[in-house]
């Protein structure tokens, strides 16, 4: 990674000192590259600091999960031998 990102430092600071009074964009340029470097060092350290589940409570977990689940999803509810879902209707008017 660093081997990538060297030359492409080199090639920027070229370009923004070459132009006198852009000192103040390369300061602002090395700031935001500062705190976004430090940015992803935390958020690899947060990340390596959770520690890791073991396969057999993951495939618990989504067993467990499928169980409570109160239904079956359909992926085409217009299949052949399927009945249409229908909303209840209103009774029939019937002679009193």
């Amino acid at each position: 990674m660093r081997r990538l990102l060297l030359p492409l430092l080199v090639v920027l600071s070229e370009v923004l000192f070459a132009e006198a009074g852009m000192l103040g964009a390369a300061m602002t340029l090395a700031a935001t590259a500062a705190a976004g470097s430090l940015l992803a060092l935390c958020a690899l350290l947060a990340a390596r600091a959770v520690p890791a589940v073991p396969h057999a409570r993951v495939r618990t977990a989504i067993r467990d999960r499928a169980r409570r689940t109160a239904f079956l999803p359909q992926r085409d509810p217009d299949a052949a031998g399927r009945p249409r879902p229908r909303a209840p209707g209103c009774r029939p008017v019937t002679a009193v």
